[in-house]
């Protein structure tokens, strides 16, 4: 392949991704996947993305879009076109009846039950060919995580200062960041399945962890991790247990036997509970059963700097949205985003990436990965 048409191939894929991350929030448990069409004379004649879970897959949408001009062209998507009947009856299929005569993917699907499409293909004499995308591999980074590991996607979102404050000397963090920016974390709020923060968070904030002032893609639970299982009936989480988003309570299984009055009182408003095994490995364990229990696919921590501390050492942090404050605490006693690791040099910090940023007035929003 030349390099020029390597290079407009990757253009098309480029697209296929901005296309794809429109399902963000819709498609899940399903993988988020863009597919642009080109004619045999190279021409753009149809697009597509999955748009929502059970919904018509991205391929299928293209190629609906392209119609006859499909024939003989080639299809550029963000994942290896699917070859199985799961909702929908497989992409395979599609791809050979419009006569297509070459699929350039960017990803291998991980899941056994809908890999092989590529080969499924070549088979049908179609060429099928493997086009890495640094983009797409950004995107399809949630579906991988939860396809291998078989745990949630984790985001942790905070707001600081420019010397790294995220609340006053007295604990006290409502609002560091503007109504603008607010907004902003509600949306991503909307597209995620669970809305995950402390116990001390709790008890000093008395949050609600709901959408608000946005309109939602999703309708997340609340989960508190509790090992002591120290939730008040008193608490908004509890009252609104029963009428609201299903609020889940992680607790250690010691705890779950011995405050039995407590786990009774929170029952009878609606909370329910998943156990939180002892460390090392605890609060992985506990993902794994939202996954499995709760259908969680994508977490979004909103939590003090012990918890986050906590999941940073057993890497479960796979990004941190970090909104930047145009502002300065200049106090050695004010709260930091994470707490506990004490690394002993700068080497032995854990890094992250950048992967992309966003201004906001005076306000910046940070993605590491």
């Amino acid at each position: 392949m030349s390099a020029e048409r390597h290079d407009a191939l990757l253009r098309h894929m480029k697209r296929a991704v901005r296309l794809a991350v429109r399902g963000h929030g819709r498609v899940e448990p399903n993988p988020m996947v863009g597919c642009v069409v080109l004619d045999a004379g190279g021409r753009d004649v149809g697009a597509g993305f999955h748009r929502r879970l059970g919904g018509e897959h991205a391929e299928v949408e293209a190629l609906r879009r392209a119609g006859a001009a499909a024939k003989g062209g080639t299809l550029v998507v963000t994942l290896e076109p699917c070859s199985h009947h799961g909702r929908t009856p497989p992409c395979t299929d599609a791809i050979r009846a419009a006569g297509v005569a070459r699929v350039f993917f960017a990803a291998r699907d991980p899941n056994p039950a809908a890999a092989g499409g590529a080969e499924a293909l070549r088979r049908a004499g179609i060429e099928a060919t493997h086009l890495p995308c640094p983009l797409a591999d950004e995107l399809n980074a949630p579906f991988l995580r939860r396809t291998i590991d078989e745990r949630p996607w984790v985001s942790a979102k905070w707001a600081q200062t420019i010397d790294g404050a995220i609340a006053a000397p007295s604990g006290e963090s409502r609002w560091i960041s503007s109504p603008r920016m607010r907004r902003a974390v509600h949306r991503e709020r909307g597209r995620v399945d669970a809305i995950l923060t402390g116990i001390g968070t709790v008890l000093i904030d008395d949050p609600q962890l709901t959408v608000r002032g946005v309109t939602a893609r999703r309708t997340p639970i609340r989960v508190v991790v509790d090992p002591r299982l120290r939730l008040r009936a008193d608490t908004k989480l509890a009252r609104d247990a029963a009428t609201g988003p299903a609020v889940v309570v992680a607790v250690r299984p010691d705890e779950l036997e011995q405050r039995r009055d407590r786990r009774e009182e929170l029952e009878a408003l609606g909370v329910r509970f998943v156990e939180l095994p002892p460390e090392p490995g605890g609060l992985s364990a506990m993902l794994r059963a939202l996954a499995r229990d709760f259908g969680v696919h994508r977490v979004l921590v909103e939590s003090g700097g012990g918890l986050l501390g906590a999941m940073v050492r057993e890497s479960l942090i796979d990004e941190c949205w970090v909104v930047l404050a145009p502002t300065i605490a200049g106090s050695a006693s004010a709260p930091r985003a994470v707490r506990g690791l004490e690394p002993s040099a700068p080497a032995s910090m854990h890094r992250r990436r950048l992967a992309g940023s966003w201004r906001r007035g005076d306000e910046m929003l940070l993605l590491y990965r």
